[in-house]
């Protein structure tokens, strides 16, 4: 398959993106997390609050509605461990055709049971088939047209989104911090910021047990995470970097923080005590990484990118 060249997603296109889904998605709030004056000013950006409770929707939408009538009639299908599998779904639903989601065996049971309820057929593989399945874009059993879940440009202009939102809501803004996984979301966003704000910095964060953009950074090359580990943040964090969302990300991405799961865990609870916001481990990471005083004292805003974890594996990872 002969793949377009990477390019910069223009701030037209993601402005255009923003009329088009405008009637799918919720234009998420970005609250003040109250913690007092020894922490930095933190917001955060509750995409949680989406139908699908996460982020993935506004690329999903925006990539459904711009495919061909000749191409839409086929049905569509993705990869996902939960949350892009929602999304495309979703706007799969809302055109009225058919999707199918090969989907990461281990993911979340409410994430499986969410997209069996939008009408997605799944096709249940491992990490690892799924991972080299984004790497091939094809998959046996999977037909119709194929949405790739974060190296597609008409995805990151719709999580562009986002970026212009935050900026409308905290014109102060210094700096943004998203989790990555495939990089789609960190893409949008920092291609709306940097195009309106360009002093703006723009942070991408990982789980300590799978930080491969963080260690490419370092390398000044896409990597391999050869330690890669599976945990409860299971929406960010790769096996590794796809040079083509390498070349994406480069120009937007300021730096790379990691974070351990045990910050990530304390994140969870601090949002649920102070905001009463549930987030999933990826959508906590940004705060965690906030609260390290890495990313200055702020504004900064925190983007919780779903709320789509079990309600029992919620409980048992904040209640002590």
């Amino acid at each position: 398959m002969i793949l377009e060249p990477v390019r910069p997603i223009q701030l037209s296109e993601i402005q255009e993106a923003r009329k088009r889904i405008a009637d799918t998605i919720v234009r998420t709030p970005l609250i003040r997390l109250e913690l007092g004056p020894d922490f930095p000013d933190i917001r955060l950006k509750l995409e949680n609050l989406q139908p699908i409770n996460a982020y993935k929707l506004r690329g999903a939408a925006n990539a459904v509605a711009l495919l061909p009538d000749s191409e839409r009639k086929r049905g569509v299908w993705t990869i996902s461990a939960g949350n892009a599998g929602q999304g495309v779904a979703y706007a799969a639903r809302q055109a009225g055709v058919p999707c199918s989601v090969v989907v990461i065996e281990t993911a979340p049971k409410s994430k499986l049971e969410r997209m069996r309820a939008l009408g997605a057929k799944l096709i249940p593989v491992s990490y690892d088939v799924a991972w080299k399945t984004l790497e091939e874009r094809s998959f046996p059993g999977a037909d119709g047209t194929f949405i790739h879940p974060f190296d597609d440009d008409n995805f990151i202009a719709g999580h562009g989104t986002m970026g212009l939102e935050i900026l409308e809501d905290a014109p102060d803004t210094v700096a943004v911090i998203a989790s990555i996984g495939g990089g789609g979301l960190v893409t949008g966003v920092g291609s709306a910021i940097k195009a309106l704000k360009p002093a703006t910095k723009i942070f991408g964060v990982e789980p300590e047990t799978a930080a491969p953009s963080a260690l490419s950074f370092k390398m000044g090359s896409p990597q391999v995470f050869k330690d890669w580990k599976a945990s409860f943040v299971d929406g960010a964090g790769g096996q590794s970097v796809f040079p083509r969302m390498w070349e994406r990300m480069k120009p937007v991405v300021d730096d790379y923080f990691i974070v351990s799961l045990e910050e990530t865990r304390k994140a969870m609870q601090l949002m649920a005590e102070k905001s009463r916001v549930i987030s999933e481990g990826a959508g906590a990471l940004p705060l965690a990484a906030a609260l390290s005083g890495k990313a200055g004292k702020g504004p900064i805003v925190a983007i919780v990118s779903g709320g789509n974890i079990d309600l029992n594996k919620f409980c048992e990872l904040t209640a002590n």
